[in-house]
């Protein structure tokens, strides 16, 4: 791990996602049939908070240098994903 300000930031932002993962996980193995008509809109918004805040925190960085190849191919891969995703859900609502 980094020292200084800015590696406690990033050991921060790590535990905040993953108690954030922890978090949904729980509600989802808790609440499977309520939370089940909610599935489309929470997989959405969360879709887009994330990426919203990936590119933010993206456009930041580059504050302190270009990234590095693999950190650019992984957020293309991410964009990917969530694009995939997007894809996806919009094929489910289609079907209903």
């Amino acid at each position: 791990m980094k020292s200084g300000p800015r590696g406690h930031v990033k050991a921060a932002e790590l535990a905040s996602g993953l108690g954030a993962i922890a978090l949904g996980a729980g509600a989802a193995l808790l609440l499977p049939e309520w939370l089940r008509a909610y599935a489309l809109p929470l997989l959405a918004g969360g879709a887009l908070v994330h990426g919203i805040g990936m590119t933010l925190k993206v456009q930041l960085e580059r504050q302190d240098g270009p990234p590095l190849w693999w950190e650019r191919a992984l957020f293309w891969l991410c964009w990917l994903g969530l694009a995939v995703l997007g894809l996806w859900i919009a094929a489910v609502f289609a079907a209903r």
